[in-house]
């Protein structure tokens, strides 16, 4: 679709734009959170609808531990529950190289 120029200021008019600075974005996924730090978010509104657009700082992903998976890996190794759902945030869950870490310890 093409748009002359004097339509396309009249468009642009109409886009209300909002910058805000963010702490701290998180996106929860099923298996993992993606956590954005001093991200600035900017807000477009256009005829009643809002798209966000993050412009990251520092992004670090984390993992969630299932309780099954923690139970599994200190049952294995004999630590805690909590020891374990340590070890599996520090390999990603990975299971088997969960229980390595913990059994060299």
């Amino acid at each position: 679709m093409f748009m002359n120029p004097s339509q396309l200021r009249k468009l642009m008019k109409e886009i209300r734009t909002e910058t805000l600075n963010a702490n701290k974005v998180v996106i929860e996924l099923e298996d993992k959170n993606i956590v954005i730090e001093n991200a600035n978010v900017l807000i477009s509104n256009f005829q009643g609808q809002k798209s966000y657009t993050i412009i990251p700082g520092v992004e670090k992903t984390e993992f969630k531990v299932s309780e099954e998976d923690a139970a599994l890996v200190a049952e294995k190794t004999g630590k805690s529950i909590e020891e374990a759902k340590r070890a599996l945030a520090e390999t990603n869950n990975d299971i088997a190289l969960a229980i390595k870490k913990l059994s060299e310890n």
